[in-house]
């Protein structure tokens, strides 16, 4: 699928537009221009710029495109009307490209769940499975809103726990340029001042001088080898040792563990919800709300699972005993099995995880702050001792 540019006249009106538009080739770019009521009077292919490669599809672009569709076609638009409307009001460059394609996808003919399939990209398993699931149930509007109010929980709870750790980040940073500058400016004069005096310097404060020695001299080596380690980091986690290694350190890190797992069992019964709500079966909601995680040891163990629940064991004695999920999952899971009310009791328990990690956020916000001016304090304390009990026995010794 190509991108095009065109300039046209409205029939109608007379207007001269510019736009572009998808399409596999520039007769089919014209045909569709012609069937929306334009005359066309060029149309060129795209050729993508470097500000367009880097124009990506935020999460808040699909929402937003999410929730302007399911306005639309919950108003009794047909869908291809509300994709081009929606593609007309979309500022994202990028989204806007996906948008024309789906709409050029469903006006040759295929259906909306294979249009939005070919972006598998920008649209996950979940989002796509909505989709077919709305197509068959004649709700499409209904779990378009279902998706859009789920990405913007996962959305509102991932913003959470990096509001969590800006703290930390910052407080780093701010004890990195202490250090650094009282490297580089106040420890060459205090070792300046011994050396005019011709006195020895104490064993901390020479301490200080040699890492001020090699920063200076070798400043260059340590660029070298932090770019190396970040890249070689970067790289390992695309790996499947590097996947499972984060996912290990997300579920275990000290003090950010709980944060993790609660974050993870939110999306899992959140999703599964959703899922089931419109109707899809419960091994394929497994399956698909354990891979929604983005957690490999959380899938695993729910893929495990659901391959019990298709053996004939109930959803919830499967979920059960699991370390890496926590009771309250499979307790209403139980719950809703004798009930008949699964989705709504896996709805509950969603709504207790994401209550749970707002008040764990706010409390470790709370704890962080004292703890990081602590670290702070410790550091500025040593160095101000490594540079100012020099000069105070120094003075003492002269007087």
């Amino acid at each position: 699928m190509k991108r095009f540019d065109y300039k046209a006249k409205e029939q109608a009106t007379g207007k001269v537009i510019k736009g572009s538009i998808q399409a596999e080739n520039e007769r089919v770019a014209g045909k569709l221009l012609v069937e929306r009521g334009f005359v066309p009077e060029y149309i060129r292919e795209e050729q993508e710029g470097i500000a367009s490669k880097l124009n990506r599809v935020a999460a808040r672009d699909r929402i937003n495109f999410t929730r302007q569709f399911a306005t639309l076609i919950g108003a009794g638009l047909p869908i291809a009307q509300s994709l081009r409307t929606v593609s007309e009001q979309t500022q994202n460059k990028a989204m806007k490209a996906v948008v024309e394609e789906i709409l050029a996808d469903v006006e040759a003919g295929k259906t909306l769940s294979d249009a939005f399939g070919k972006h598998s990209d920008i649209f996950s398993n979940v989002y796509l499975s909505l989709i077919r699931a709305g197509e068959v149930s004649g709700t499409l509007d209904e779990s378009l809103k279902r998706i859009a109010t789920q990405e913007e929980k996962d959305e509102k709870m991932i913003g959470s726990i990096k509001g969590a750790m800006v703290m930390p980040v910052i407080t780093l940073v701010v004890i990195f340029a202490v250090f650094l500058y009282m490297m580089l400016e106040v420890v060459p004069q205090v070792e300046n001042l011994y050396a005019d005096l011709g006195q020895s310097l104490p064993g901390f404060t020479l301490f200080l001088v040699g890492i001020k020695n090699f920063i200076i001299s070798f400043w260059w080596l340590a660029i070298i080898i932090a770019g190396a380690l970040v890249a070689g980091f970067l790289q390992f986690r695309k790996t499947e040792p590097g996947i499972r290694m984060a996912s290990a350190f997300k579920l275990n890190v000290p003090l950010f563990s709980p944060l993790f797992r609660m974050l993870y069992m939110a999306r899992l019964t959140r999703i599964s919800q959703i899922l089931l709500a419109t109707g899809v079966s419960v091994l394929d909601t497994m399956n698909i709300a354990g891979e929604s995680t983005n957690n490999i040891h959380i899938q695993e163990q729910v893929l495990d699972a659901a391959e019990q629940v298709q053996g004939g064991k109930a959803m919830s004695d499967a979920l059960k005993d699991r370390p890496y999920i926590l009771p309250l999952v499979h307790q209403m899971a139980a719950i809703g099995e004798q009930s008949g009310k699964m989705d709504e009791m896996l709805g509950k328990a969603a709504q207790v995880f994401e209550d749970d990690l707002e008040e764990k956020v706010n409390a470790i916000s709370s704890a962080i702050e004292p703890v990081m001016m602590i670290l702070l304090a410790i550091l500025a304390g040593g160095l101000v001792g490594g540079i100012l009990f020099p000069i105070y026995a120094l003075v003492n010794e002269i007087a």
